[in-house]
């Protein structure tokens, strides 16, 4: 077999997606060694993901998210005589390889098209039918994605298979003094509230801030909150919500923070908070269980799916329901105790090997029609 791997993102945008594509790659490379990979990369990249030694760079010029991409990718690479690629950020090309596999990770420009910008609209709305449509097989990232895709889109649910992702293994409790150690290098102290992800309108980070301010008011705490990661688009209301909420004390700002510092700021933190109106999968869930740190999720979307019985689950839309069950975390030891024992367990069962042998089986499956 002769398969491409799309990584072009890696250079393009370090997030979620990039970060499955290089999770994904190294896992295919310790499990199986006789496939012929290439992987297409940005020309601008110096250090293309290159994880074994049948895994071969092709360097594209084709940038991410162009609006002219499918076709001229398709041109690029119809000279490799690839008999798959797989797309992770789900645009194929339009020509030069006989058989797709395209990963969606969500459909939230679907369902909350208001959360995005008109340019991000148009690059996701104009495409998305027509990927699906062109893909031989989809991947996606949880049950509720699939059940998206057959309902919006009316894809045909033996079209899709459900490929769950995983955490890092670096993602595991650390001792007390080495996660404090990594929270003083931010100047922190241990005990603080926690946000990872991008800040970006889905994330819902009004409504934390919201149920953060209720906290602070009744006295239930007066750890600062910390949001990790850095600024997406329309995060303006975020900024404002904090003037008006009174919250520039509390709530601290962290970006550009490196993936080795993570687990130890998840270990340090009492709580992570996720009450996003729309996650495909939301990794800093699964990261936060794997380091021992209690979870409260949205009960939406895949959250539920990822965090099992081990996460409180609240209504992204009522601050007052965030608000009660941070505060049951923060003050009731054996719940906080249950949920870090359950947590690790529900983490437990997402591995990358799974992800990559069941990635395999995809690819094989559509190269034997």
């Amino acid at each position: 077999m002769r398969i491409g791997i799309d990584a072009r993102i890696v250079h393009y945008a370090r997030g979620g997606i990039s970060n499955y594509v290089l999770h994904l790659l190294e896992a295919l490379a310790a499990l199986d060694a006789d496939t012929d990979y290439c992987v297409l990369y940005s020309r601008k990249d110096r250090d293309p993901p290159l994880p074994g030694p049948n895994f071969h760079p092709v360097a594209c010029w084709t940038p991410s998210h162009h609006r002219l991409e499918r076709w001229a990718l398709g041109v690029e690479i119809a000279r490799l005589g690839l008999d798959l690629l797989h797309s992770p950020d789900f645009i194929p090309p339009a020509g030069g390889i006989s058989r797709s596999v395209i990963t969606i990770h969500d459909l939230n420009f679907l369902y909350y098209p208001q959360f995005l910008t008109a340019e991000s609209r148009r690059y996701y709305n104009q495409q998305i039918e027509w990927a699906v449509r062109r893909a031989d097989h989809i991947l996606a990232d949880s049950h509720a994605t699939k059940s998206d895709l057959t309902s919006l889109l009316d894809v045909p649910p033996e079209k899709v298979t459900v490929v769950h992702l995983a955490a890092n293994p670096a993602f595991h409790p650390l001792p007390k003094a080495q996660a404090r150690q990594v929270a003083a290098q931010y100047g922190l102290e241990p005990e603080y509230l926690l946000f990872v992800g991008t800040l970006e309108p889905r994330k819902n980070l009004p409504g934390l801030l919201h149920a953060y301010r209720l906290l602070l008011d009744a006295g239930v705490t007066a750890a600062p909150l910390v949001l990790v990661g850095g600024k997406g688009w329309l995060y303006n209301r975020i900024f404002e919500r904090i003037e008006v909420l009174r919250l520039s004390e509390q709530v601290r700002f962290l970006n550009d923070v490196p993936d080795a510092d993570l687990p130890g700021l998840y270990s340090a933190a009492s709580i992570l908070a996720m009450p996003s109106f729309y996650e495909g999968f939301g990794l800093p869930a699964l990261e936060a269980m794997a380091c021992g740190t209690p979870v409260v999720v949205a009960r939406r979307a895949s959250l539920p799916e990822v965090v099992g019985e081990a996460g409180l689950l609240v209504d992204p839309d009522d601050p007052d329901d965030i608000a009660r069950a941070l505060a049951r975390v923060l003050t009731e030891e054996p719940l906080r105790t249950k949920m870090r024992e359950l947590g690790l367990a529900q983490a437990a069962r997402f591995t990358w090997e799974e992800t990559a042998r069941r990635t395999l089986e995809v690819y094989r499956s559509v190269l034997a029609r």
